[in-house]
């Protein structure tokens, strides 16, 4: 099948180049010139794991092409994906839909034949309908067929959720719509891959319920594991012994810093806004939100505690800062409010991150990034993991401790046992558990 990708950024990207994996013909189209050379030439504009040698094997291949031009893009095709972005919207929380419906706009100026168009950016209820309006608005007399998508795709690992997906929802209003998106991912048949068809409001709202279900999930087990420390309780144990119920299930049970990146956070405001838009309070989500707002600053105070309850003139040095590892995504990472504090408390802050300090640099000006975790540990007076990359969960501790003015060791990610550290010399502070 043709398909055409609006938008190369994380989801249009991904989707686009495992799409053409599967063997259809992709065009991904972008306003953003930069963005299209840099593709042309083979630079990804995001980090995600083995998509840049998939990207290059399907351009190779001819069934991946990158552009600015909209029209020959959509000419012919059978399927055109929106995967614009849906940020929140400044001052009321609010989806922005603008870029949605400027694509719209535009389809419904360059399409000649009736096509099936798909709406794979997260969107409120109903957006579908309004790109349907736009598009017989626009064109009339052309019976395109509008449908949703959604995507569910974790950073970091969003190639393999994408082949070995969970599950696929179509949310079509009619039956060209079903059969087109089920040809798209007949690929996906032999990995029998389940897939749900609905209406399209239906589909809408399951990729915001799925979302704020799993904020919710990380938002419960942080405030047991802040209950844990104060009644002697171990945070990954309890994790384990409900985890273990299958009705509940082990994922997204590990204490933290709280949530961030490019979903849980607008899409928990977003649904908030639809609910009170219709009068529906959502009292658990909303709480939610909260709390995980009010855990970033509090795991900066946390590590100010550690310290004696004073980091002026001090030392912090930090191990990680994008939202989770295996991406450079800083959207809303638990890192920017945890520098904030420790700086407005008057500390010193040096940090090392893999893959997210040029994205990093520019959102915390007065941070020193360095070259690896040890030249970030150098002097200081306490060292904090504040994101659980591979390469931080077999540090050289003896090498790590020997530059410190003091080792203190602030685990909030509990990647590393006590014992472990404690036989280098480090006070240990972890997530959920007894103190010292």
């Amino acid at each position: 099948m043709k398909i055409a990708m609006i938008g190369t950024g994380y989801v249009g990207l991904v989707s686009g180049a495992c799409f053409s994996d599967f063997g259809h013909d992709v065009v991904c189209v972008d306003k953003d010139a930069s963005k299209i050379e840099a593709l042309n030439a083979g630079r990804m504009p995001i980090y995600e794991p083995g998509l840049d040698s998939l990207v290059a094997a399907n351009v190779a291949a001819g069934r991946l092409s990158f552009t600015t031009d909209l029209a020959p893009a959509v000419a012919g095709a059978d399927a055109v994906f929106i995967a614009v972005g849906t940020p929140s919207r400044r001052g009321d929380g609010h989806a922005d839909l603008s870029y949605v419906f400027g694509a719209a706009e535009e389809l419904a100026a360059t399409l000649d034949h009736d096509c099936v168009i798909v709406t794979k950016s997260t969107v409120p209820v109903g957006t579908g309908d309004e790109v349907e309006r736009i598009l017989r608005d626009g064109a009339p007399g052309r019976l395109h067929s509008v449908a949703s998508n959604p995507e569910f795709l974790r950073e970091g690992a969003a190639i393999g959720d994408f082949k070995r997906p969970d599950r696929i929802v179509i949310g079509a209003e009619d039956a060209q719509g079903e059969a087109v998106l089920r040809e798209v991912y007949r690929p996906l048949f032999l990995n029998e891959a389940p897939i749900l068809v609905t209406r399209r409001r239906t589909a809408e709202m399951i990729k915001y319920a799925a979302n704020a279900f799993l904020a919710t999930k990380i938002t419960f087990i942080n405030e047991i594991a802040d209950l844990c420390e104060a009644v002697g309780a171990e945070v990954q144990d309890v994790a384990r012994g409900i985890g273990l119920d299958n009705r509940i299930g082990a994922k997204f049970l590990h204490a933290g810093p709280g949530y961030g990146g490019s979903c849980f956070p607008k899409d928990t405001l977003a649904l908030l806004k639809t609910a009170q838009d219709n009068e529906v309070p959502l009292r658990l989500v909303e709480a939610t939100v909260q709390a995980n707002d009010l855990r970033k600053r509090a795991m900066g105070r946390k590590i100010i505690q550690a310290m004696g309850g004073n980091a002026r003139g001090k030392t912090v040095a930090l191990l990680g800062l994008t939202f989770k590892p295996n991406t450079d995504d800083m959207r809303d990472s638990p890192s920017l409010a945890i520098v904030q504090t420790l700086l407005d408390a008057g500390a010193r802050v040096t940090a090392y991150d893999p893959e997210g300090m040029e994205i990093a640099a520019p959102m915390m000006p007065d941070v020193e990034m360095k070259q690896s975790a040890y030249a970030a540990a150098e002097g200081a007076h306490a060292v904090a993991i504040i994101t659980e990359w591979d390469a931080f969960r077999a540090l050289d501790l003896a090498r790590l401790g020997s530059s410190m003015a003091d080792k203190l060791f602030v685990d909030l990610r509990n990647i590393y046992r006590r014992d472990e550290v404690a036989r280098h010399g480090f006070r240990h502070i972890a997530i959920g558990t007894r103190a010292e």
